[in-house]
């Protein structure tokens, strides 16, 4: 089954970390997704841009608004995910564990729902 882990943290905080520190969770990083491509539970992930770069679309009445930035403040911004393969819920928690932003922030695990692609 496949899950996506959503990794949650305070931008600002990053800011207050020396270049070395953010070398080296950098490189956690790195470890994390490999290690995760090794095993053959990494389908996909990326970091996002900063929640500045935002764009929100509503679409009321059948007209579109587009906002600059997210839909609501938070304390914790979406910062970026990983698309894992496991055997059941236990192991993508395990999985989501390993992730260092886990350490300051949240990591939200999420089953993905499966849908047969539209007909060509």
């Amino acid at each position: 089954m496949q899950y996506l882990l959503l990794i949650y943290g305070n931008e600002k905080y990053w800011d207050t970390l020396t270049e070395a520190e953010k070398n080296s969770i950098s490189q956690e990083y790195g470890e994390l997704s490999g290690s995760f491509a090794k095993s053959g539970n990494l389908r996909g992930g990326n970091e996002l841009a900063p929640v500045a770069t935002a764009t929100t679309v509503r679409v009321r009445d059948g007209k579109p608004a587009v906002t600059d930035g997210p839909f609501a403040e938070t304390k914790e911004q979406l910062g970026g995910y990983y698309l894992v393969e496991a055997a059941d819920l236990d192991e993508a928690i395990a999985l989501a564990a390993r992730i260092p932003s886990g350490r300051w922030g949240s990591i939200e695990v999420r089953p993905i729902v499966p849908h047969e692609p539209p007909p060509a």
